[in-house]
C-alpha cells in the first residue's frame, strides 16, 4: 500500500550506505573489523544479533564514541512547555565526514551552527540502529540540545527485525534495554523510533510493550531523556502515514515522549493535532521535509512557509534534512547560503533558546571545521581539518548585507585565530569618530557575588579599535549596558552606564593584544555581550596591510578580528594536576617499515589520574617531541626540543595513526595537555607525558659506524679546547 503520504524517510534519492570498506581519510580503502585497532571511527549496528550480543562495547571504537559534554546546565529536564524545534539530520546515509571521532581532514565539512533555533536533534540513517556520533552529541549538548539516535525497521530485512523483535513481551523488553544501555553509556539522550514495516495485529500489544519500556527505561537511566515516535505503522499494524495525530497513532504517542508527523499535512491539520494531543500539543512535532517532496509549502526556500503554519497553531515543528543547502549546493556559497536559510527559520519562529550557562563561559568561535589551528595565537597546524566536537559557543550574528558605512560580521576561517580555528571578523567601512554595536551573545548567566573578570583577544589595523558591550539586567529587568574598552575608547562613556578600561598586553603571537577587565554587578544577569566598532579621528599610518594587495587601507577601511572571550569570577583557576599525578599508557603498538630508513607508528594512548579521580576537562591537545638527530656541532649545545601537533581528544584516549618516525630517532614524548572550560591551557612543560622507547632502531651499519666517529670526534675536539 504506497498511499499519498509515503514516507520521505525511505525515498531519498542519495542513499549511500555505511560499508564494511571505510576510506582510512588518506584516500585508501581498509576492511573494517570493529575488534582491530585503527583511526576510530562511529559506525551504526546493522543487525538485531549485534545488538542482543552487547557486541559493540567490545569494539576498540567503543571508548573514543563516548560523548564527553553533558548537556548544558538548565536544559537536563524535560523540555520546555512550549512549541519547539527538532531537527532529524539525514545526508547521504550518514557516518560522512562526521564518521572520523578525532577529525577528518575536509575544512568545508557540514556542519550546523544555528543551535539557538534547536531544541531537538535526531542523527538518522537507514541502518537498524543509529548511534550519533560524539561529535554531534558533544557540540549539541554544549548548546542546550538534546541529541536522539534512531531505531528504524524497514523493507524485508525490516520485516523480519520486527518478526523477532516482537516475537514475546520478553524479546521487546530485552531490545529496549539494550537500546537504553547504548544511549546511556554513549552518553546521547534517547531514541526516534520508525517502524516502517506492515506489522500484523497479533505484534501490536509487543510493539506498545516495546515502546513503553524503552521510554521508562530511558527515563530512568538518563535525565530529560526523549522517545519520539514516527508517523509510520498504525494501531491495526497497518503501514499507513496519517501525516497527523489521530486515532490510528495516538495509542503510540501517550506511551512515549513525541510523535514526529510524516510530511504531506495539509493546513489544518497542525490544529487538529493540537485539539488531539490536549495538553500535550508541544509534544507533537508536524514533519517538513526540506528537499520538498510532498511537503506543505514545498520545503527548499519556502520551508518557512510550513513553519508559520506550524506556529500558528501553536505545535512544534519537525525539520528533516536541512543539510539540503549542502546536498544541493546553493548559491553562492554554504556559508552564506547556510545563514540565509536559517535567517528564515529564525524570522518565522523567533529564537528559540539563549545561553543559559553558568561561569566560566568560553568561546573561540569555532565552527568545527577549518584551515588551521592555534593555541594561544600560536599558529600549530595549517592542515586542513574537521572536527565538530571542537566547535564551541556559537554566537548569534545578526548577518547583514554589507552596505556604505557598515561592518560585516563573519566567521573567517581563513582568517587569523587566537585558538581553535574560528574567529569573527569584522570588516566594511566606518567613518572617524563613529562606532557602531552589533550583537554577538544572547543569554542568561547568573553573576556571583564575587567580581567578573573578562578577557578577550583582538587582533586589528591599529586605526580600527574593537570593544565589547555588556548587558546587565536587574531583578526588575532594568537593563544596564557597560562598555569594556582600552583607553582609545573611553570618551565614549556618556552613550553607557559604566566604561570599565581594560588592561592590555601582547599574546604570546605577533600581533594578538589581549585585553582583561574585572566589574562588580552582583545581582545582575548577563543577558547580552556585543561588539563595539570604532575609528579614532586620528588614524596611524602604522594600519595592518589590508586586502590581498597588502595596500594601505582608505581612511573609512575598518578590519578587526575577535580571536575568544572569557567570562569568568576573579578567583576561578582551573585545578590543572602535575604531570606525576597521571598514568598514562600506551598500547596496541605497531610498527611498520618506511621510506628511507624510517619507520611507521601506530599507538594507542590513554590516561586517568593515578588516584582515582574523574575530574573533567574541557579537551586534550596532543603532541608528540621527537628528539633532534645526532648534533655534529658543539655537544655541549642543548637544543630546544620541537612539539608536533597530532590532534585533540575529547576523551581521555587517543589513537596516534601512522606517524613517520625518521631513521635516526630513538625515543617519542607523547605530550598530553590539559585544556580548561575557560580556555585556559596547561603549560607543556607541566603537562603529561608518555615516553616511548625505539628498541628495534634501524640504522645500516656502516652508518650506525659513522654516527659514532663523528661523535668521538667532536667530543675529543671538544675536551682538547678544555
Amino acid at each position: 500500500m504506497f498511499p499519498k503520504g509515503r514516507n520521505k524517510m525511505i525515498f531519498r534519492q542519495k542513499e549511500v550506505q555505511v560499508q564494511d570498506l571505510f576510506e582510512d581519510g588518506r584516500g585508501s580503502e581498509f576492511k573494517f573489523d570493529p575488534k582491530e585497532p585503527s583511526m576510530p571511527i562511529s559506525y551504526p549496528i546493522k543487525t538485531l544479533k549485534e545488538l542482543e550480543s552487547r557486541s559493540y562495547f567490545e569494539s576498540f571504537h567503543y571508548p573514543f564514541n563516548k560523548a564527553s559534554v553533558p548537556i548544558e546546565s538548565g536544559y537536563s529536564e524535560p523540555l520546555p512547555n512550549r512549541r519547539r524545534i527538532l531537527v532529524c539530520h539525514d545526508m547521504a546515509g550518514g557516518y560522512l565526514d562526521d564518521k572520523w571521532v578525532q577529525g577528518g581532514t575536509n575544512a568545508e565539512a557540514y556542519a550546523i551552527w544555528h543551535w539557538h533555533l534547536i531544541d531537538v536533534f535526531v542523527y538518522f540513517s537507514h541502518n537498524l540502529v543509529t548511534l550519533p556520533p560524539p561529535s554531534w552529541t558533544n557540540t549539541a549538548h554544549r548548546h542546550g540540545v538534546k541529541v536522539l539516535g534512531t531505531f528504524i525497521t524497514e523493507w524485508n530485512e525490516g520485516k523480519a527485525a520486527c518478526d523477532k523483535l516482537l516475537s514475546t513481551k520478553e524479546s521487546a523488553q530485552m531490545y529496549a534495554k539494550h537500546l537504553a544501555e547504548l544511549a546511556a553509556n554513549l552518553g546521547f539522550d534517547g531514541w526516534l523510533l520508525n517502524i516502517e514495516v506492515t506489522l500484523k495485529p497479533e505484534q501490536i500489544s509487543n510493539l506498545k510493550e516495546f515502546v513503553n519500556h524503552l521510554s521508562l527505561t530511558m527515563h530512568s537511566s538518563v535525565t530529560g531523556s526523549l522517545v519520539i515516535w514516527y508517523d509510520s505503522v498504525t494501531i491495526n499494524g497497518d503501514l499507513w502515514w496519517q501525516n497527523e495525530l489521530n486515532e490510528y497513532n495516538k495509542s503510540f504517542f501517550d506511551i512515549c515522549d513525541g510523535i514526529f508527523t510524516n510530511y504531506s499535512w495539509q493546513e489544518d491539520y497542525p490544529w487538529r493535532s493540537a485539539s488531539v494531543a490536549g495538553d500535550r500539543k508541544f509534544d507533537v512535532y508536524m514533519g517538513i521535509d526540506v528537499f520538498g517532496r510532498g511537503t506543505y509549502g514545498g520545503g527548499q526556500w519556502n520551508t518557512n512557509v510550513a513553519l508559520d503554519v506550524i506556529r500558528k497553531a501553536d505545535v512544534s515543528a519537525a525539520i528533516f534534512a536541512p543539510g539540503w543547502v549542502y546536498e544541493t549546493k546553493q548559491a553562492p556559497d554554504f556559508k552564506t547560503a547556510q545563514n540565509r536559510w536559517w535567517g528564515l527559520v529564525e524570522k518565522s519562529w523567533g529564537i528559540v533558546r539563549k545561553y543559559h550557562g553558568t561561569l566560566p563561559f568560553y568561546t573561540n568561535f569555532d565552527q568545527g571545521h577549518g584551515y588551521h589551528i592555534s593555541v594561544d595565537g600560536d599558529q600549530v597546524s595549517d592542515a586542513t581539518w574537521c572536527n565538530i566536537s571542537s566547535q564551541s559557543i556559537q554566537p548569534l550574528l545578526e548577518f547583514a548585507d554589507s552596505t556604505a558605512n557598515s561592518i560585516q560580521l563573519i566567521v573567517d576561517l581563513k582568517e587569523a585565530s587566537y585558538s581553535g580555528g574560528g574567529n569573527i571578523t569584522f570588516k566594511g567601512s566606518l567613518g572617524e569618530g563613529t562606532y557602531l554595536k552589533r550583537r554577538i551573545f544572547q543569554g542568561q548567566s547568573i553573576l556571583a557575588k564575587l567580581p567578573i573578570h573578562f578577557i578577550y583577544s583582538v587582533k586589528s589595523d591599529s586605526n580600527s579599535s574593537l570593544g565589547l558591550v555588556l548587558d546587565f539586567t536587574s531583578t526588575i529587568n532594568k537593563t544596564t549596558p557597560v562598555l569594556l574598552t582600552s583607553h582609545g575608547m573611553d570618551h565614549l562613556s556618556s552613550e553607557f552606564s559604566k566604561v570599565v578600561l581594560t588592561s592590555e598586553h601582547k599574546g604570546n603571537a605577533p600581533g594578538w593584544v589581549i585585553h582583561e577587565g574585572t566589574i562588580e554587578m552582583n545581582g545582575y544577569i548577563l543577558t547580552g555581550i556585543h561588539a563595539l566598532c570604532y575609528r579614532p579621528n586620528a588614524p596611524s599610518m602604522k594600519s595592518r596591510p589590508f586586502g590581498p594587495d597588502h595596500a594601505v587601507p582608505s581612511s573609512t577601511d575598518y578590519f578587526a578580528v575577535l580571536g575568544h572571550i572569557t567570562v569568568k569570577t576573579s578567583n576561578y583557576k582551573p585545578d590543572f594536576p602535575v604531570s606525576t599525578s597521571w598514568l598514562v599508557n600506551g598500547e596496541c603498538i605497531n610498527w611498520k617499515s618506511g621510506p628511507q630508513d624510517s619507520r611507521i607508528l601506530s599507538v594507542k594512548i590513554s590516561w586517568k589520574l593515578k588516584n582515582g579521580q574523574n575530574l573533567a576537562f574541557s579537551h586534550h591537545n596532543v603532541y608528540v617531541e621527537k628528539p633532534p638527530k645526532l648534533a655534529y656541532g658543539n655537544p655541549s649545545t642543548t637544543l630546544e626540543p620541537v612539539q608536533e601537533y597530532l590532534g585533540v581528544a575529547h576523551v581521555n584516549c587517543f589513537y596516534v595513526s601512522e606517524l613517520k618516525v625518521p631513521a635516526s630517532t630513538s625515543s617519542l614524548k607523547f605530550i598530553i595537555q590539559v585544556c580548561g572550560f575557560d580556555g585556559t591551557n596547561q603549560n607543556l612543560a607541566k603537562s603529561p607525558r608518555y615516553q616511548l622507547e625505539i628498541k628495534d632502531h634501524k640504522l645500516s651499519f656502516m652508518k650506525y659506524l659513522s654516527y659514532i666517529y663523528i661523535w668521538i670526534s667532536h667530543w675529543m675536539r671538544f675536551l682538547s679546547s678544555k
